[in-house]
């Protein structure tokens, strides 16, 4: 699904215009993107948990060459599923 395909879906729903709904939908992103890059946590209750996590460095290596290449230290928003998407996929 995309993100246009959320603002059809809830436009249709709710009756509300699809301008409305598409602002609504970018400001929420917006707002979620913004707590993440500052290490802020989002828990949406019965949905899941977003944060922040750091991966450690690591030793790579390059497929074609087979020579050793290092990846650095970096941060990846990780994702943990609430009660009610666990339900739902098992």
């Amino acid at each position: 699904m995309t993100k246009r395909d959320i603002i059809l879906k809830i436009s249709e729903i709710t009756g509300v215009k699809q301008i409305l709904v598409k602002e609504i939908v970018h400001k929420t992103f917006e707002v979620m993107s913004s707590a993440l890059k500052n290490g802020q946590r989002i828990e949406i209750r019965n949905f899941g948990i977003f944060y922040q996590k750091k991966r450690k460095k690591r030793i790579g290596r390059n497929p074609k060459t087979g020579q050793v290449v290092p990846i650095p230290e970096r941060n990846t928003v990780a994702f943990k599923p609430g009660l009610e998407i666990k339900k739902a996929t098992t």
